[in-house]
């Protein structure tokens, strides 16, 4: 069940995607709907968080700019389930509370590039993600997004009414192995490679 103000914004998120946009939705039934779910996508614009928001029927959590809480329109980002994240200065606070409540059962939306891209095509991930999905231990549920870039590019803030495509990907799981050996930056740098590489891949 939503809380009314999720889904006022999901309500009206969805319309817009649907209507101005015209989002098509490949392999939709590969979401991974029940438990705790890592969900992982590249980012392409500001329109991300809520399109991939849209695509399930219920609530899931997002990271977002400790700038963006500010007085007066904090409560709405608390509302839909925004996490403050301090980007020029990331801390273990956010990525515990990003761990805990997946391993509570919760979906949690992470772009594992941490920024949105210049030019549309896919950067390299922070192995931040790696290190969120080691100790997290759920399904991990690729997204690949097409078009939102050409929708609202970075640096701008005038939408444009172009097509949006996005694609799910099998939600998989890394290896015991992978799992333990996965140590210190440089391990968990690996695991956030084979997840950009399964984005990539779609």
């Amino acid at each position: 069940m939503m809380r009314w103000v999720y889904w006022c914004g999901w309500h009206l998120f969805g319309s817009a995607f649907r209507g101005l946009f015209g989002v098509t939705v490949r392999d939709h039934e590969r979401l991974v709907t029940r438990g705790g779910v890592l969900v992982v996508a590249n980012h392409q614009s500001f329109l991300d968080p809520p399109l991939v928001g849209t695509l399930y029927h219920d609530e899931m959590w997002y990271l977002a700019r400790k700038t963006l809480f500010r007085k007066g329109v904090d409560w709405v980002y608390h509302s839909w389930n925004a996490i403050p994240v301090d980007q020029d200065r990331p801390d273990m606070a956010s990525l515990k509370t990003i761990i805990r409540l997946l391993r509570e059962g919760n979906r949690v939306l992470v772009f594992p590039e941490g920024a949105r891209t210049h030019d549309g095509s896919l950067g390299k991930a922070q192995p931040g993600v790696g290190l969120i999905a080691q100790k997290a231990g759920v399904p991990i549920q690729p997204i690949r997004i097409r078009g939102a870039r050409e929708a609202l590019p970075r640096g701008s803030a005038r939408i444009r009414l172009k097509k949006i495509e996005v694609s799910v990907g099998e939600a998989f799981r890394f290896s015991p192995e992978e799992v333990r050996a996965a140590r210190g930056k440089e391990g968990y740098q690996k695991l956030a490679d084979r997840i950009m590489a399964e984005i990539a891949a779609l």
